[in-house]
C-alpha cells in the first residue's frame, strides 16, 4: 500500500452551480482533506475551459494555504510554458514567505488548449519545447545561480526552499530525472505506459542540490465507496464530461449522475462514455486497497495523488474519508 496519499483538486464546476462555488468547493475540500490527515493539497491551471474554474493556480494556492494550516499546499501544476520563470519565481517565493514550509512547485509543460487560449496568452504549440530551458531559468531564479540577468533577483523567492516537482507529459520523465527532481506521473489507466515512465526516470536520474534520489508520486482517479456500483456512480460525471469534449469540443461543467443516465448519446459519445468510465481505481474499500497494493508493487511509487472529481460533493468527500481509512491516514 502506498501510505503517502495526495489530493489534487481542479476545481470543476457543477451544473446549477457558479464558477465562484467551485473555488469555494476547493477550500473546503482542502480543509476536509487536511482533517483526514492528507500529505498536500495541489490545485490546478486551466484557460478558458467552461468545466474548470482554477485559472490562477498560485492565486487559488493562497487560499487554500490561508484556509488551512498544517496540509503542504501546491500546483499540479503551473504550466511552465505560459509564463515568463521570473515571474512564476516571484509568486512561489511569496508563497512560501507568507507559508513557509508548507509550498510545493508542481510544474507541467503544456500550452494553452485552444489556438485561440494559446493566441490570447502570446503562445504556441512550440513553447512547450522549451520547457526544459524555462525549468532550469526558473530554478536559477529561486536558488540565485541564474546568470542571464545579473542585475535582476527574484524577490522574496531567491534564497528560499520551494520543492519543485515536473508533470510527466511526454518527455516529462526525463526531463524530471536531468534535473534530479521528483516526478508526478498519470494516470493509472495506463498502467504499462506509467511503469515505463517510473522506469525510465529511475534509470536517468540525476541527483541534485535539490535531491539526492528519485522520488515518484502516480497520479489518477480513484474512487471508493459501500458498493462497486456507487463507485462506479462517482465516475459518471466525469465520464460524461469528457466524452462531450471530445465529441462537441467544450469541456463542460458536471451533471448529476441522475442525469447523465437519461441523455440520448451518439454511437461515438458512448463508445467515449464508457471508455472514460473503465480502468480507474474504484470499487470497495477491500477492492481498492488490494488494486493499490498491485499499483505499489509494480511502479515503486512513493506517493498517490488522486485527481477524482465528481458532482455529488458528498459521495466526493466520503470517498476520501475511506480512502484515509484504508491508508491509515490520521
Amino acid at each position: 500500500m502506498i501510505t503517502r496519499i495526495s489530493i489534487l483538486d481542479r476545481s470543476r464546476t457543477r451544473e446549477g452551480h457558479p464558477a465562484p462555488e467551485a473555488l469555494r468547493d476547493t477550500v473546503e475540500l482542502a480543509r476536509a482533506a487536511e482533517e483526514l490527515g492528507y500529505h498536500r493539497f495541489w490545485v490546478s491551471e486551466h484557460h478558458s475551459v467552461p468545466g474548470v474554474a482554477g485559472s490562477a493556480p498560485t492565486v487559488l494556492a493562497a487560499a487554500v494555504a490561508a484556509g488551512t494550516r498544517r496540509i503542504r499546499v501546491g500546483t499540479g501544476g503551473v504550466m511552465l510554458p505560459n509564463h515568463q520563470p521570473l515571474v512564476v519565481a516571484e509568486q512561489f517565493g511569496v508563497l512560501e514567505a507568507l507559508f513557509p514550509g508548507r509550498i510545493d512547485m508542481g510544474l507541467g509543460r503544456s500550452v494553452g488548449f485552444t489556438g485561440g487560449i494559446r493566441r490570447a496568452l502570446g503562445r504556441d504549440t512550440g513553447d512547450a519545447d522549451r520547457f526544459e530551458e524555462q525549468l532550469t531559468e526558473l530554478l536559477g531564479w529561486i536558488d540565485g545561480t541564474q546568470r542571464a540577468h545579473p542585475e535582476v533577483h527574484a524577490r522574496p523567492a531567491e534564497g528560499l526552499r520551494v520543492p519543485a516537482y515536473v508533470l510527466a507529459t511526454g518527455a516529462g520523465a526525463g526531463i524530471a530525472a536531468r534535473a534530479g527532481l521528483p516526478l508526478v506521473v498519470g494516470d493509472l489507466r495506463s498502467r504499462a505506459r506509467l511503469t515505463e515512465a517510473v522506469g525510465r526516470y529511475r534509470a536517468e536520474f540525476r541527483p541534485s542540490a535539490r535531491r539526492s534520489t528519485p522520488y515518484v508520486m502516480v497520479s489518477g482517479t480513484v474512487a471508493v465507496a459501500a458498493t462497486e456500483e456507487e463507485a462506479r456512480r462517482i465516475l459518471v460525471p466525469e465520464a460524461w464530461a469528457l466524452a462531450h469534449s471530445r465529441t462537441r469540443g467544450v469541456f463542460p461543467p458536471l451533471r448529476p449522475a441522475a442525469e447523465v443516465d437519461t441523455l440520448e448519446m451518439t454511437p461515438k459519445e458512448r463508445e467515449l462514455y464508457e471508455g472514460a468510465l473503465a480502468g480507474h481505481v474504484a470499487g470497495t474499500e477491500e477492492q481498492v486497497a488490494a488494486e493499490l497494493a498491485r499499483i505499489a508493487e509494480s511502479t515503486g511509487a512513493d506517493e498517490l495523488l488522486v485527481t477524482t472529481s465528481t458532482y455529488d460533493r458528498t459521495a466526493l468527500l466520503d470517498g476520501f474519508t475511506r480512502l484515509a481509512r484504508i491508508a491509515g491516514l490520521s
